[in-house]
């Protein structure tokens, strides 16, 4: 599958134009992230889960975003959806794609993006007792804290 077909499909299926950035790129509600991972998986054969990670947008919210291929055709994929100020909440791709699970506890322990679904969300980098999210604008930098062991 060519780049120029994956993006009819995803006109087509999504009704949004994909950008080309070295791949295809693409922006949707939080609401439709899952159905368009699943729709990459299934019609687009992007199996391989790339990375995920997140942006702190400050007063603008979170914006999330992951990157999936396939490996064969070769076709990138780069997903984004935007959190509203104030959302924390977005939908877990762990269902979809194995290699999702700990980059999103990652991006949870960073920065506080709680994925709804996700079967074991818990801190990956930090203790369990440590406060705050570290990659988040608002983290306080200047703060006191005991060595990690």
């Amino acid at each position: 599958m060519t780049a120029a077909d994956a993006s009819a499909l995803i006109r087509e299926r999504f009704g949004i134009d994909a950008v080309a950035d070295g791949g295809l790129g693409v922006t949707l509600p939080s609401q439709r992230w899952e159905e368009f991972a699943r729709f990459a998986r299934d019609e687009l054969g992007c199996r391989y889960f790339n990375w995920l990670s997140a942006v702190d947008w400050k007063d603008q919210g979170f914006e999330v975003l992951c990157r999936v291929e396939n490996l064969d055709a070769p076709l990138v994929v780069t997903m984004r959806t935007r959190l509203p100020a104030g959302e924390t909440r977005c939908p877990t791709l762990t269902g979809l794609y194995q290699g999702a699970d700990w980059m999103e506890r990652e991006c949870f322990d960073m920065f506080g993006v709680v994925f709804e679904g996700h079967p074991d969300l818990r801190r990956i980098l930090l203790s369990d007792d440590w406060e705050g999210y570290p990659l988040r604008k608002d983290y306080a930098v200047d703060t006191p804290l005991a060595p990690y062991r």
